[in-house]
């Protein structure tokens, strides 16, 4: 059997993800189907932390007059829900999951604590971190490559609707050319969709490596994990 080529990941889905054709709310089928692939590699031995956008749920403010620190807060609760859906499709088949909330809501989830999040990976559970940071004015891909540092990931695996990274949008431009490796700067001065721009320097800052890739083609989480050449992938080098 080959040796994986990553130990310990942070998964980075997007809200749309768990929403499937529907593009609001969220399709269990969809859903059951990613907790899957999550199975699998838990099977293996991959130790996994997630992060779940919101935007299938709450995208922003809803109208100029929308007070940008609400709009924030709200879109942290979405993705508690979101959260507690993925937790539900992972236990349905049998894997342990913890979430743990950057806002404190201990009926339904545990606070974020670094050493509790760090033993339960070495205990082979899945952890999926919502509620963001806790603060305003942070994306949930900040939470990714913050969470990341934290508990020393290896690698963020940024599961997109899009194969990987091109230079302008694939759905608009058919000459849309993608690219195979990238470094931090490139994708920062370029101003390339990969993360924002803060998350981008955060990974940076801690050379932590992105990999984005397709979620839609089934398998593609395990191809990432065993290192074969699929999206885009971001690093130092």
């Amino acid at each position: 059997m080959e040796t994986p080529k990553y130990k310990r990941i942070m998964l980075k889905l997007s809200g749309e993800a768990l929403s499937g054709e529907n593009g609001f709310g969220i399709d269990f089928n969809v859903a059951t189907r990613i907790a899957q692939e999550i199975k699998d590699l838990v099977d293996m031995g991959i130790e996994i932390g997630a992060v779940v956008g919101g935007g299938n749920i709450w995208r922003g403010r809803s109208g100029e007059g929308m007070d940008r620190t609400t709009a924030d807060y709200m879109g942290m609760l979405a993705t508690c829900i979101n959260a507690l859906a993925l937790q539900d499709s992972l236990e349905n088949l049998g894997v342990n999951t913890r979430v743990q909330t950057a806002i404190e809501m201990r009926e339904i989830a545990e606070p974020f604590i670094r050493r509790r999040a760090m033993r339960h990976l070495e205990k082979g559970r899945v952890v999926i971190f919502a509620a963001g940071t806790g603060n305003p004015y942070f994306s949930t891909d900040t939470t990714a490559a913050l969470r990341a540092a934290e508990i020393e990931a290896d690698v963020i695996l940024l599961a997109k609707k899009v194969d990987g990274v091109y230079d302008k949008d694939p759905h608009k431009y058919n000459d849309a050319k993608k690219y195979d490796k990238l470094n931090y700067i490139q994708v920062l001065e370029q101003g390339l969709q990969v993360m924002d721009s803060t998350a981008t320097s955060l990974c940076m800052d801690n050379n932590i490596p992105i990999l984005v890739f397709g979620l839609d083609e089934p398998g593609n989480i395990k191809k990432a994990i065993m290192g074969e050449k699929i999206g885009t992938l971001v690093s130092k080098e």
